[in-house]
């Protein structure tokens, strides 16, 4: 009886212990799966956002091309698809580790970008979660180099039609690879604006109003385009672009852009509470873009007593720029107010370039500069953790170190290279001057 009951013992311990074993394992393997999953979903998020706002590069060229004269269409284009491959190559040869290498408070490291998914790989990914990095690098890589691109295309709109192409390339790829990722670095690299508490979402400041200071600074050295202005600062020469339909095209490619854009920057997708965050996301942006629209429409029709469809398309440019810096904490409704006065500074600043003889022809400065530094300084309205100083002063910060950079980069092609197209190359278009050839060549130039 002893003899039965010391085997019953034993083989209850042995089942007891199994059970616990069984258990243990259970738990180490759900919390293996939980972490592989975060890592898939991650990824997906960085890699389909990416591609969403890669396809803004066609939106911005397609705006560009509808806004200019078609004597200049050809040129827009090679530029847009050019300077989308300088980002890429910058960002991996020196852009990412400058914006990410977390030297210091100012800058990052150099060296070439390289993957590192060694714990992936040896499916530790409990390690990734604790170091707060499960996704993997090279869809992260893509993602922040999409939006360097992004800043490259709001430069090229503004100086349009009478700049060389060299010299815009050679500018742009400084600024892809140095000047967009030091600025960058002070806040999503962990600088110190960062730690100073400057917030912003998805770029605002670090992308398009950093994209509109260079593009002010080489509109106000290049000039404006010859019969622009007279010698009061009036418009004297009303060159319409060659295909608003286009244009519109291209607003609307923006417009869907954006939703990865805004929606990718949540960093995130492993979770109910991540889906829900970036589902809010979308609506905001989609409202604050409609805001944009009907504000600028409205104050077109009460101003000049006609809607004006390129205010109205900035206005949608406008709305989204203006809710970028902060897309998940508004309501439905304030997004949409925020994106409304994009839409009315839109309105107010075209023509106060004009006054101020600054040729911008595509509208980026208002659309991306102005409204850039607007949704930037409304965070803390809906923020509680930015505070409206704090914000004040990475918009000057980041404003200034653009600014004076840009202006010597412009300043020194200026001198050795030149940056402007000659008279005469300019009123012939330079499709011609520039590249042989013309965008549409059944028509005649106009």
């Amino acid at each position: 009886m002893k003899t039965i009951s010391k085997r019953a013992n034993k083989g209850l311990l042995t089942a007891l212990m199994g059970g616990l074993l069984l258990i243990a394992t259970t738990g180490t393997a759900s919390a293996q799966v939980t972490g592989e999953t975060d890592f898939i979903f991650n990824s997906f998020l960085f890699l389909i956002t990416g591609m969403f706002v890669m396809f803004m590069a066609a939106g911005f060229c397609m705006l560009e091309v509808g806004m200019v004269r078609s004597r200049n269409a050809a040129t827009i284009c090679l530029k847009n698809v050019t300077l989308y491959s300088i980002a890429g190559i910058m960002f991996y040869l020196v852009g990412y580790k400058l914006m990410y290498g977390g030297a210091n408070a100012f800058f990052g490291g150099f060296g070439i970008w390289g993957a590192d998914d060694a714990l992936a790989k040896a499916n530790d990914f409990t390690k990734l979660q604790d170091d707060g990095v499960n996704y993997a690098s090279g869809s992260d890589w893509f993602f922040q180099m999409v939006f360097c691109a992004t800043a490259a295309s709001i430069v090229s709109g503004t100086v349009a039609e009478r700049i060389k192409l060299w010299p815009f390339l050679i500018f742009t790829a400084v600024l892809t690879g140095i000047i967009y990722p030091i600025q960058g670095s002070w806040v999503w690299g962990g600088g110190w604006l960062s730690e100073m508490g400057f917030s912003d979402f998805a770029g605002s400041t670090l992308v398009h109003s950093a994209g509109g200071w260079a593009a002010l600074i080489g509109a106000l050295v290049l000039g404006a385009r010859t019969g622009k202005y007279g010698p009061n600062g009036q418009v004297v020469g009303v060159m319409p672009g060659s295909s608003l339909p286009l244009a519109s095209l291209g607003v609307f490619i923006l417009w869907l852009g954006w939703f990865g854009f805004n929606g990718g920057s949540q960093l995130a997708l492993g979770s109910a509470a991540n889906a829900i965050d970036i589902s809010q996301i979308f609506i905001n942006t989609n409202l604050a873009a409609a805001g944009g629209v009907v504000a600028a429409v409205i104050a077109t029709q009460l101003i000049y007593k006609k809607v004006d469809l390129t205010m109205a398309l900035n206005g949608a440019i406008g709305g989204l720029v203006s809710i970028t810096a902060e897309p998940l904490a508004p309501t439905g409704g304030v997004a949409m107010l925020i994106g409304a006065v994009g839409g009315v500074l839109i309105v107010f600043a075209v023509p106060l370039l004009d006054k101020l003889k600054i040729d911008d022809v595509v509208g980026a400065i208002p659309a991306h500069l102005v409204c850039g530094i607007w949704g930037t300084l409304i965070v803390p309205l809906t923020n509680k953790d930015a505070s409206y100083l704090n914000q004040l002063i990475g918009v000057v910060a980041i404003g200034a170190f653009v600014s004076i950079v840009s202006f010597v980069l412009w300043q020194v092609l200026k001198m050795t290279m030149g940056i402007r197209a000659s008279t005469e190359d300019e009123m012939q278009g330079l499709d011609k001057s520039e590249l042989g050839l013309e965008a549409y060549p059944e028509f005649a130039a106009s």
